[in-house]
């Protein structure tokens, strides 16, 4: 017979113990749970709600800009991020894997697709943290962001496991470089919980960017283990608030006239720089803006070499484009006679300092009127219109009524002001041709409305208007023309073209070799401006300028304004500063007409008029006849009375021309820089001189000296050359006196 043994018995009863003690706390723990609802303070129903409901961003569209015509500038459109899955977790069937089973298969493929080096991939695809394990997922940075459809399709077909997308949303520019310093670009910044968020950076895209930036919105929805939507749910939606559409007053036509131009110029000359801006002078809309370099605002190929506007970040001294304003202040204020002469070449402006001089080295054109020192940009004749007609004081309120002390206002971010060196006489003068101050080409712009468009000087846009397409495309904002100024009057505004007109039609005018356009007047003003040297003083030769024109047309009734610069352009001795410049100005003026439906006209003809008789009157008299018919009298001798005269009385003259007058006693040799061959023949015929002539055109050399006495038979020979010969041999505009003390203008 078995004996029980007692220890069996205890520890029966100690099992049992302890199993009852286990059952007890499984209960009250369970009890526990049921009523309080928490475990170690974490709230079951709050985190089952957390595990089954889901939530989704729905992204806000960022806001369009379109052109004046609503063509697309700048858009969102869908794209995709390049995702790759590490973890192994998510494979349930091997045999369908959804990770990344082969890295370096993985990362060759994809190296054929994305910009990335097949090694820098393999790096991101065998990733691990500092305890060795590898990431959920990982992604490829730029390279794999803002992915198109087309790459989309090409990385689905190599069927690569664990290589999946997430949908996204990137900025489409569809004119590629385009205005682009104008309209900016956007990039993406990281924010919190891997979240990006899109950030103009320049231009409209900055300046606008709350405007244009929406609001995401959410969906949210209670799902199973697997992510799906239950049945029986319901989904919350809280909807996308999209960016601000906005309208600019560009014109991608015209736009697209001005990019093909300056791509060709810098081709063709390989500027520093080039500045153009086309504007309607009755609203201040700008029509198309754009520099050279410039950047393609997708890929921002390009962005390192100029991160600024050029057109209203940057100040520089205007050269004689400046002229045009001076001119309009003198007409304004009475005191420009456009036959009254003055000797060119020099003007002293005080004892202290080195005299202004004429751009042709300061040998000028001997004794000229003031239209013709207008025509060819004598720095003389407008150093004598700030000095001995307007006056310091009253030309400096000018420089303000025109606007060139403060900035425009146009709604771009950055925008700088003129820089008014306005304290000596020297600083004063020189203001008056374009040297020493600084100002901007959007200052520049607005200025010359007032000329255009018969004295209303308006502010320049860029904003047409404002649409919230989440209000059924409800415009809340629109821009009205804006008049910030009327510097001069109509009569001044007319006067002022009409002249400047001259400045392109007459032999003698600057423009007249490179701004003619067929079948339109053409009013403008070109410009040379010199750029300040780092070391003090200015750069030499003949590249070393900025090369400008500021011009409108019609000339009557002026439709367009077109500015364009030219900063150092590669040319040969053959080739003049303008040219380049024309290269720009032209096509886009002209095509820019023709597009807007702006008929050309036959050039009227030059008004003629008959010569009256001044023979036996009083010199004063006869030169007072003689310049109300817009003609020029060119006195030989010092007598009292007129003797003869040439052509004679009834004869047919084109305004302008020169009508010789000779008085009793001693005549002497005029100095005839400048003249046609028709008006030395009018000296030699009344001297009694034998003509000879080398070459054709106007005179730049003569045999006798000016202020000789006349010998009857006695030979006069004259050098002639035809302007465009002129303008290649020698610079093109003015370049001013070297001072004594150099005037720096820093940007």
């Amino acid at each position: 017979m078995i004996k029980k043994q007692p220890n069996i018995n205890l520890g029966a009863a100690i099992f049992f113990v302890i199993f009852s003690l286990l059952f007890f706390v499984l209960v009250y723990r369970f009890i526990s749970i049921q009523v309080t609802g928490e475990i170690k303070g974490h709230v079951l129903a709050a985190e089952a709600q957390q595990k089954y409901e889901k939530e989704k961003t729905i992204e806000a569209k960022r806001g369009t800009i379109y052109d004046r015509n609503g063509e697309v500038i700048a858009t969102d459109i869908n794209s995709y991020k390049l995702v790759a899955i590490l973890d192994e977790k998510m494979t349930t069937n091997k045999n369908k894997p959804r990770h990344v089973v082969d890295p370096d298969k993985t990362a060759r493929e994809l190296a054929k697709v994305i910009d990335m080096e097949e090694s820098e991939i393999y790096k991101i695809l065998t990733k691990v943290d500092k305890d060795g394990k590898k990431p959920f997922q990982v992604e490829f940075g730029k390279a794999g962001r803002d992915l198109t459809n087309q790459e989309k399709r090409e990385i689905e077909e190599l069927k690569l496991p664990g290589i999946t997308f997430i949908k996204d949303k990137k900025r489409f520019y569809p004119n590629g470089v385009f205005a682009s310093h104008t309209i900016g670009y956007v990039e993406k910044k990281e924010k919190e919980n891997n979240k990006t968020e899109t950030v103009g950076m320049l231009g409209i895209e900055k300046s606008l960017n709350d405007i244009l930036t929406g609001k995401d919105g959410k969906v949210k929805y209670e799902s199973d283990i697997w992510g799906y939507l239950l049945n029986d749910s319901k989904e919350h939606v809280t909807p996308a608030t999209d960016g601000q559409d906005v309208y600019l007053t560009l014109d991608k036509k015209i736009q697209t006239f001005l990019e093909d131009s300056m791509n060709k110029v810098e081709e063709k000359y390989k500027p520093k720089k080039i500045v153009a801006v086309v504007a309607d002078p009755k609203t201040g809309d700008i029509l198309a803006m754009g520099q050279r370099p410039s950047f393609h605002p997708a890929s921002k190929e390009g962005i390192e070499e100029s991160w600024h506007n050029e057109v209203i970040e940057n100040s520089f001294e205007p050269g004689s484009t400046m002229k045009i304003f001076t001119l309009a202040a003198a007409i304004e204020e009475g005191v420009f006679n456009p036959n009254e002469t003055f000797k060119s070449g020099q003007y002293a402006v005080d004892n202290k300092t080195r005299p202004i001089r004429d751009w042709n080295e300061g040998r000028g054109w001997g004794t000229i009127t003031y239209l013709e020192g207008v025509q060819r940009s004598s720095n003389v004749a407008f150093a004598k219109l700030v000095k001995e007609k307007l006056g310091y004081e009253t030309y400096g309120t000018y420089l303000t009524k025109f606007g060139f002390d403060q900035k425009t206002g146009i709604e771009l971010p950055n925008e700088t002001s003129g820089k008014i060196v306005y304290n000596y006489p020297l600083e004063k003068i020189t203001t008056g041709f374009g040297q020493g101050t600084a100002i901007t080409p959007i200052q520049q712009v607005q200025a010359s409305t007032a000329i255009a468009n018969d004295g209303n000087m308006m502010k320049p846009h860029i904003i047409s208007e404002i649409v919230d397409p989440n209000k059924g495309d409800k415009v809340v904002k629109k821009t009205k023309p804006e008049v910030v100024g009327n510097p001069i009057s109509v009569n001044t505004a007319k006067q002022t073209r009409d002249i400047l007109e001259t400045v392109i039609s007459s032999p003698k005018g600057t423009g007249f070799r490179d701004f003619k356009i067929d079948g339109y007047e053409i009013a403008g003003k070109t410009g040379t401006a010199q750029i300040p040297n780092p070391s003090g003083g200015y750069l030499t030769g003949r590249q070393n300028y900025v090369f400008s024109f500021l011009g409108m047309a019609p000339k009557d009734d002026p439709e367009l304004i077109v500015y364009v610069a030219v900063q150092q352009p590669e040319i040969d001795i053959h080739t003049s500063g303008s040219t380049p410049v024309a290269e720009i100005f032209n096509p886009v003026m002209k095509s820019s007409l023709q597009y807007l439906n702006i008929d050309p006209v036959e050039k009227s003809k030059s008004l003629s008029t008959k010569i009256p008789d001044v023979t036996g009157k009083s010199t004063d008299e006869a030169i007072k006849q003689i310049s109300s018919k817009n003609l020029v009298p060119i006195v030989l001798g010092k007598g009292k009375s007129v003797v003869s005269q040439l052509p004679a009385k009834d004869s047919d003259l084109i305004s302008g021309e020169k009508v010789i007058l000779k008085t009793e006693g001693d005549l002497t040799i005029p100095d005839m820089t400048g003249w046609s061959r028709r008006d030395v023949m009018k000296i030699a015929e009344l001297g009694n001189l034998q003509l000879n002539t080398v070459g054709n055109g106007y005179v730049v050399k003569q045999n006798l000296k000016p202020g000789t006495k006349f010998k009857e038979g006695e030979y006069l020979i004259v050098e002639l050359e035809h302007p465009e010969e002129k303008y290649n041999n020698d610079e093109e505009e003015e370049i001013g006196q070297e001072e004594e003390e150099t005037i720096e203008v820093k940007d």
